[in-house]
């Protein structure tokens, strides 16, 4: 029995994997759709609304829930990570996902982990070695092949090479988010805890807050937005599926397999990724593409390896 229920884990994991990779070629779909705030503002109140009608059927059936953080001390930390979190990071992915191809943008996107190891340095005060460097070297170079000798030709290089480096930013936004939900966590030790889940609840409500100034903006730039049915699907993929489900589950399977163990499958995402563009966007698949990955994940796999002996050690 127990060995079944590790078995559908892993197979929630691997869909998690597909429901991410997929988001991408659904993001360029919203980014190219419509005005990229507005995109992204609809996309977090559908998954701001889902939260909060998840806590209302838990406070129905009695279990405790923290609307709210309850200390005052919180909210300076979660408006910074709703600022890094939401309104940094939707505001580069949007606007790269409108310039680059899905694929691309996948794959680079994998190189999240090292800047999260990089900037627990001065964050979380983790050491940093020279193999670290190495490693962010590696990963460089894998970013610079899967920007400079992409495939999808049928983009213009400069538009290509601008988008890229906008969801870097974005990557580099999301390493800074992840930090400071884990020194928000490990501050809040002995006290009135929260989960990571929460966490994200909470400042999932904020950025929405942080987005609308900006999809207000965009209405009077660009009038009041009329969504295609395709556009409300991608917001509908976005918003339930890719933030709210996935990242339930991702969360269980943390809990279920270990960090270890469900954080592995995060680097699928960008296989599916790539297929999710050929899918939808009839994206084209290349060597280099290839290359750039194994790059990427060598790099990152010599920074997490190297992070965690000098913790250890």
């Amino acid at each position: 029995m127990q060995q079944d229920r590790q078995l559908g884990m892993h197979g929630l994991m691997l869909l998690v994997a597909i429901i991410w990779g997929i988001s991408w070629a659904v993001g360029r779909i919203l980014a190219t759709g419509l005005p990229p705030m507005t995109g992204a503002w609809l996309r977090y109140i559908v998954t701001t609304l889902l939260f909060y009608i998840w806590f209302a059927i838990q406070y129905s059936q009695g279990q405790p829930v923290k609307w709210l953080p309850a200390e005052k001390k919180s909210w300076k930390t979660l408006i910074i990570i709703a600022t890094t979190g939401v309104l940094f990071y939707q505001a580069f992915f949007m606007h790269g996902m409108m310039y680059t191809a899905a694929g691309d943008a996948s794959l680079i996107i994998t190189f999240n982990p090292i800047f999260t190891v990089l900037l627990a340095a001065p964050m979380l005060g983790q050491p940093i070695s020279r193999r670290m460097f190495i490693g962010l070297m590696c990963g460089f170079i894998g970013v610079f092949v899967v920007t400079g000798w992409s495939p999808n030709t049928d983009l213009p290089a400069d538009e290509r090479i601008f988008g890229n480096l906008l969801v870097l930013i974005a990557s580099l936004s999301w390493a800074f988010t992840t930090n400071m939900t884990k020194r928000m966590m490990e501050r809040r030790k002995g006290e009135e805890e929260a989960t990571a889940l929460q966490i994200v609840v909470w400042y999932s409500l904020l950025g929405t807050l942080m987005l609308t100034p900006f999809a207000a903006f965009d209405a009077w730039q660009h009038g009041i937005p009329e969504p295609t049915m395709e556009d409300w699907y991608a917001v509908l993929y976005l918003g339930s599926l890719s933030t709210v489900l996935a990242y339930y589950w991702f969360a269980m399977g943390i809990e279920k397999l270990g960090a270890t163990a469900a954080s592995s499958y995060v680097f699928l995402v960008p296989v599916f990724g790539i297929l999710g563009g050929v899918w939808l966007l009839d994206e084209k698949i290349g060597w280099t593409l290839l290359i750039g990955f194994l790059m990427i994940v060598a790099g990152v796999r010599v920074v997490q390896s190297e992070s965690k002996r000098l913790r250890t050690g």
